[in-house]
């Protein structure tokens, strides 16, 4: 497939060509009302040549808006773009396409993917993007509007079952703990689809995500004993050490001395204490821990 690139086209300044026009007017009047007056076979060929060429000016005119840009092609080739905005003249046998410079939005549907983990769920991104090659625009895809939705979606489906929903490992980046890596992600992986049609992506994020409702119920329930777990876990790596330090500062400061069994003693009273789910119920022993 041949591979067309951008390049400037040949173009000339429309007020310029609109004075060379309006001089053609000028002398095909003056023209007729000389034959009119002479009536001289002759001016009539001069008449005629004179209307054909300010007729065939016309064609070449056209205004480039901001933000926008013309495509011209010349029997079946492509002969250049012009950016700039303004009126502006070429050659009059051109094809002026227009193909626009602006930022565009595209909002996906709600697509039902499978993540990593095999979970269905439901995602939907936006995808900002604009167009930096307007020959590969035209030229390269059929439709290139549509050729950016289908290709976003494909990379959003792809994106989503690389990833899983949730990961409570900080080291594993997740769908719904990484947005930012995410979004980064997808642009990226959107950019390498979309550079053959001259496409820039500006920004991709992620705007739903959930689980599908046939499983949100039962990961829910799933995520919450999760969410208990590490937390209870985190609640004994910290009485653990507070334990740790008790037992230090009471060695240290001679308060009392300790031999392992009442060390034992000492180290499930204070774990149960910190790590029980409820307020712990303080009980006096009048003897000692060996009667």
């Amino acid at each position: 497939m041949e591979t067309i690139r951008e390049s400037n086209a040949f173009r000339l300044s429309g007020f310029v060509i609109l004075v060379v026009f309006l001089g053609l007017v000028a002398g095909a009047i003056a023209i007729m009302r000389g034959m009119i007056m002479s009536r001289d076979p002759g001016a009539l060929w001069m008449f005629i040549v004179t209307v054909f060429i300010a007729v065939l000016t016309l064609p070449g005119f056209f205004i480039v808006q901001p933000n926008e840009s013309r495509v011209l092609v010349f029997l079946g080739r492509y002969a250049g773009t012009v950016r700039v905005s303004g009126f502006w003249w070429t050659n009059p046998f051109t094809i002026k396409r227009h193909v626009s410079l602006r930022i565009h939005n595209f909002n996906s549907e709600k697509i039902k993917v499978n993540d990593l983990q095999g979970n269905p769920i439901e995602i939907a991104a936006v995808v900002v993007w604009r167009v930096v090659d307007s020959a590969r625009a035209l030229f390269d895809v059929e439709n290139y509007q549509g050729f950016v939705a289908v290709q976003s979606e494909t990379a959003i489906r792809s994106l989503a079952s690389q990833f899983p929903y949730d990961a409570h490992d900080d080291k594993k980046a997740s769908l719904r703990s990484n947005p930012k890596e995410i979004a980064d992600a997808l642009g990226q992986h959107l950019q390498a689809r979309l550079d053959v049609a001259g496409v820039e992506i500006v920004e991709a994020r992620i705007t739903h995500l959930a689980y599908a409702p046939e499983i949100a119920q039962a990961m829910l329930r799933r995520q919450q004993a999760e969410a208990i777990v590490a937390a209870r876990q985190k609640i004994v790596e910290g009485a653990v050490g507070m334990v740790e330090s008790a037992l230090k500062m009471l060695a240290d400061q001679g308060v009392v001395v300790l031999d392992e069994e009442k060390k034992a003693a000492m180290v499930n009273n204070l774990l149960v204490a910190l790590v029980a789910d409820r307020e712990a119920q303080p009980v006096i022993n009048t003897g000692t821990l060996y009667t």
